[in-house]
């Protein structure tokens, strides 16, 4: 394989254009952070713990169903539409959240929004590795990631560019009556629905996956004729029989029970724990709560969305090191980083808070927190998802991986305050570590390597491991 010659620029567009989905997760998991202190007057819900966690959280409600249904709806209608069921959702999402008049309006298709981000976050990546050769798959998969980050930063930007200035001493009735408590956060919304609207567009573009497509044998010339206009005719003659060695005997009919024999659970355990441990490590809570470690270190309103979007520039900057070295480091030595520096970083923020130290000290070990995450688990947790699992039943699989992921995100989010106030910040940090070390020893011990493999031989490594 490696000598062959791919056609790059086609895998680099097909991939582009679906990771796509990953850009408007990322705006749309990060855009009601900046528009949380405008929204909330409008609809009258200031002061009311209970209505305003329901409103930024309720998005997880929809990427648990979308997260559920990707795996049964892909595997029988295919990526590609399922990736434009998603762009349509984000469409609809963002044009009726930013025009809502009522706070149950807003709610509905928040959690529409929340359905599109959980197809995209299991799909495009998924996506991405059933088109793209082993020997680089992992920093075209790390695209999808890329998109992300940039779709955080651009929803960062877009808040901070849209958002107008605060006066020091503002009430709830002043910012209510503000442009800001009116407009401003609505087109933070509507700013979402060009990119939605491209998604749309391009992916009438791109092909279907051929290992989709392979599963039945009718299709047979047109996965021949992807896989040729990817690397010629000799890679998908070889390929595709490959791809039918691994689907002999099999049929859509058996993939859930192929989840529950033993072998494959194995498996399948092994990409629930990394989905889990990506959100357990402690990372996100860095994000979600931003707000409250920057005004800790002593920066006022007016700063803040602008140091949010210093923290998304660092995210987009590592998530390159991660891209360009993950094909040459391989997975297993990336994430093993990740894990044992963020563990490093984690006792270290636990101890300043415990002596009380904040301002920049505090601010720079926040920002290497991030830098390490974003070159290390936050781009190969979702490649090597992509990866382990046998193609018969790759998008059930993923589908119980991306549900566990978003259901450790539910979890992280909503037990945050509560560890804040038993264990102070201190401790938390410090049990976030302590998560993070328990991490590094499974990952040590048990993911293999995949570097450098189809998608085939990763499979017959890994069923010939757990005795499939």
């Amino acid at each position: 394989m490696n000598g062959l010659k791919f056609n790059r620029r086609y895998l680099i567009s097909i991939s582009v254009i679906s990771a796509l989905g990953g850009l408007l997760f990322g705006y749309d998991w990060v855009v009601i952070g900046g528009a949380k202190p405008f929204y909330e007057p409008y609809f009258g819900i200031s002061g009311i713990p209970s209505l305003q966690g329901w409103a930024m959280s309720c998005a997880l409600v929809g990427c648990l169903a979308g997260a559920v249904l990707s795996g049964w709806l892909s595997d029988r209608f295919g990526r590609k539409r399922l990736l434009l069921l998603s762009a349509g959702l984000f469409i609809i999402a963002s044009v009726g959240t930013g025009s809502a008049w009522s706070l149950t309006m807003f709610i509905v298709f928040r959690i529409l929004g929340g359905v599109g981000i959980g197809l995209a976050s299991n799909l495009s990546p998924m996506y991405i590795a059933e088109v793209t050769p082993g020997n680089i798959r992992g920093g075209f998969v790390s695209i999808n990631q890329l998109t992300i980050v940039i779709g955080i930063l651009l929803a960062q930007l877009i808040n901070w560019r849209i958002a107008r200035p605060v006066p020091e001493g503002a009430t709830v009735a002043d910012i209510m009556a503000s442009w800001n408590g009116q407009m401003g956060w609505r087109w933070m919304f509507f700013a979402c629905t060009a990119p939605s609207a491209l998604f749309f567009i391009l992916m009438w573009l791109v092909p279907e996956s051929p290992r989709w497509l392979a599963r039945d044998r009718n299709n047979h010339t047109k996965v021949h004729a992807i896989l040729a206009k990817i690397g010629g005719d000799g890679y998908a003659s070889s390929e595709l029989v490959s791809i039918d060695n691994t689907l002999a005997g099999t049929s859509e009919n058996i993939n859930r029970g192929l989840l529950k024999q033993p072998g494959i659970s194995k498996i399948l355990v092994l990409g629930i724990v990394l989905a889990v441990f990506q959100q357990w490590c402690g990372i996100n809570v860095i994000f979600n709560y931003a707000q409250e470690i920057f005004a800790s270190a002593g920066y006022n309103v007016s700063d803040i969305l602008f140091n949010i979007v210093i923290t998304g520039s660092v995210n987009l900057i590592f998530t390159f090191v991660g891209m360009f070295t993950v094909d040459k480091l391989g997975r297993k030595a990336l994430m093993l980083f990740g894990a044992g520096g963020l563990a490093t970083v984690f006792a270290v923020i636990g101890i300043m808070y415990f002596t009380g130290v904040q301002g920049v000290p505090l601010l720079i070990m926040v920002v290497t927190a991030i830098a390490c995450y974003a070159m290390s688990l936050a781009p190969v947790t979702w490649v090597v998802l992509s990866e382990i699992f046998p193609n018969r039943i790759r998008g059930a699989a993923m589908s119980v991986a991306t549900f566990s992921l978003w259901s450790a995100c539910f979890v992280l989010t909503y037990t945050f305050p509560i560890l804040n106030e038993l264990l102070k910040a201190s401790g938390t940090f410090w049990l976030y570590g302590f998560i993070c070390l328990l991490g590094f020893w499974f990952i040590f011990k048990r993911l293999p390597e995949t570097k450098g493999r189809s998608l085939e031989q990763i499979e017959h490594e890994l069923t010939g491991q757990y005795n499939v």
